[in-house]
């Protein structure tokens, strides 16, 4: 890919060649991003004058940010939302409805609990639970993002994402915890 055929102008979905869509092949997107990448790649403009050396590397920078965030569901998300013009407010807007407030902290006083009694298997089970939830809370924003296109509901559900996203890192931390 020469230089004059690469748009730094394109989106993510624009630049890797897929719809701009919540819910994507993984598989198609890896193949689109080895593909990209190896047309791209900076050791190809290694004979190249600097200026040439630079915007190849500037290429394959901006690829590999196009594909890191398409691969992870939340950042995707938080992706399209910004191509809709939506705030997600994850910092300003930590109103959740009170049900799933208790089922967090019940989450983390499970995990803390755990962590302290240094039970893996009780860790396992919150951390299968989460990902169960984590699944649901998916499916449901691939269908407000890409059937209903209700963007408002699309930014709530990637609030409580962001608090799945928090309880798996503190699962995480916990096993450190464990292990140390």
């Amino acid at each position: 890919m020469s230089s004059s055929e690469f748009n730094f102008q394109q989106n993510h979905f624009q630049l890797l060649g897929l719809p701009a869509v919540f819910k994507l092949d993984s598989a198609q997107l890896e193949r689109l991003f080895r593909a990209l990448q190896a047309q791209v790649h900076p050791d190809k403009s290694a004979h190249l004058p600097d200026v040439e050396q630079r915007l190849a590397m500037q290429r394959s920078t901006r690829v590999n940010e196009a594909y890191q965030t398409l691969k992870s569901p939340l950042r995707r998300a938080r992706y399209l939302l910004l191509l809709q013009g939506v705030d997600t407010q994850e910092e300003t807007n930590t109103a959740m409805p009170v049900d799933f407030l208790m089922v967090q902290m019940e989450w983390r006083e499970a995990v803390a609990d755990a962590a302290k009694a240094r039970d893996v298997d009780a860790l396992e089970q919150q951390g299968a639970r989460m990902k169960q939830e984590t699944h649901e809370l998916e499916a449901a924003l691939a269908v407000k993002m890409d059937d209903e296109h209700d963007y408002a509901a699309a930014a709530a559900i990637v609030r409580k994402l962001r608090f799945m996203e928090k309880l798996a890192e503190e699962i995480d931390s916990a096993y450190d915890e464990i292990d140390n």
